[in-house]
């Protein structure tokens, strides 16, 4: 009997436990089923690394689900929207795709869909020390210097001069041509591409015929224009020390000597029968 008690019991306990890990189990499915009840939208990011100028495939984006609650402006919702079009701008992996960073229909591709309008892009041939040493790279801004003679009494007869023509210049491009030396042999020459105004263009041609150009790398986030004074060539090497002393000459007084004596004068005696003289003859 009182095992029979102990049996029924038993399988009461295994009844109760049953219905409360039901019980929890429903519970955690509703409250899973709450947080995936967040309303979301889908949006266009880059499946891959995708650099400036480069025209856009289905097979270079994709769509993931962004709540409805954190909008972007200008986000793209749809990967049609965004094919046959240009970057602007380099975008990594997962970075959402906004029209911002997109050409407009039809602007092509390549550097040429990377131009604002009223701008242009102009390459000038550098250096590795014009290059800032291989710092200079897409994105990055600086200055243009450039060093020439100046002809002209004003200058002190043709004296260089370098002058700060362009500030806060954004590089578009940095890569290398193959051009001609002297002697007719192929060379590789770093070239590096400018977004300048037609104004500007105007000054970099003038200035990396006619002088020398030396780029000067800033801070992207400086963009107050320093307006730097021009540095003058006699002003750069002239001599801040003082004229030296002239050298005093200590004179010497010369003993005059007095002049050797006239030498004395031979004498000749002259007989004329019985008759002697004497005559004295000087040897001038």
């Amino acid at each position: 009997m009182n095992r029979n008690r102990m049996m029924i019991g038993l399988g009461l306990a295994l009844v109760v436990a049953f219905l409360l890990s039901s019980f929890v189990y429903q519970q955690f499915q509703k409250a899973s089923n709450r947080v995936a009840a967040v309303p979301t939208q889908q949006v266009v990011v880059a499946a891959r690394a995708i650099p400036l100028g480069t025209r856009l495939d289905a097979s270079m984006l994709r769509t993931i689900s962004w709540p409805d609650a954190d909008p972007i402006a200008g986000i793209c919702t749809r990967i049609r929207d965004c094919t046959n079009r240009a970057l602007i701008t380099s975008v990594a992996e997962n970075e959402p795709i906004i029209e911002s960073k997109l050409a407009a229909t039809g602007a092509g591709a390549g550097l040429a869909a990377t131009i604002p309008e009223g701008m242009r892009a102009m390459s000038v041939a550098v250096n590795d020390v014009v290059g800032v040493a291989g710092f200079v790279t897409p994105g990055t801004m600086v200055d243009v210097l450039v060093t020439g003679a100046v002809a002209g009494p004003s200058t002190g007869g043709g004296q260089n001069i370098t002058r700060t023509i362009l500030e806060n210049v954004r590089v578009l491009a940095a890569g290398q041509k193959i051009q001609q030396d002297q002697g007719g042999k192929p060379q590789t020459v770093p070239v590096i591409t400018l977004l300048v105004t037609p104004e500007d263009a105007g000054k970099l041609a003038m200035a990396s015929t006619e002088g020398k150009i030396q780029l000067a790398l800033r801070n992207t986030v400086d963009k107050d224009a320093a307006v730097p004074a021009p540095v003058m060539q006699a002003s750069l090497f002239a001599s801040d020390a003082p004229a030296p002393a002239p050298v005093a000459v200590k004179h010497t007084m010369v003993r005059k000597e007095a002049p050797p004596p006239a030498p004395a004068p031979y004498q000749v005696e002259v007989i004329m029968g019985s008759k002697r003289e004497t005559k004295n003859f000087s040897d001038q």
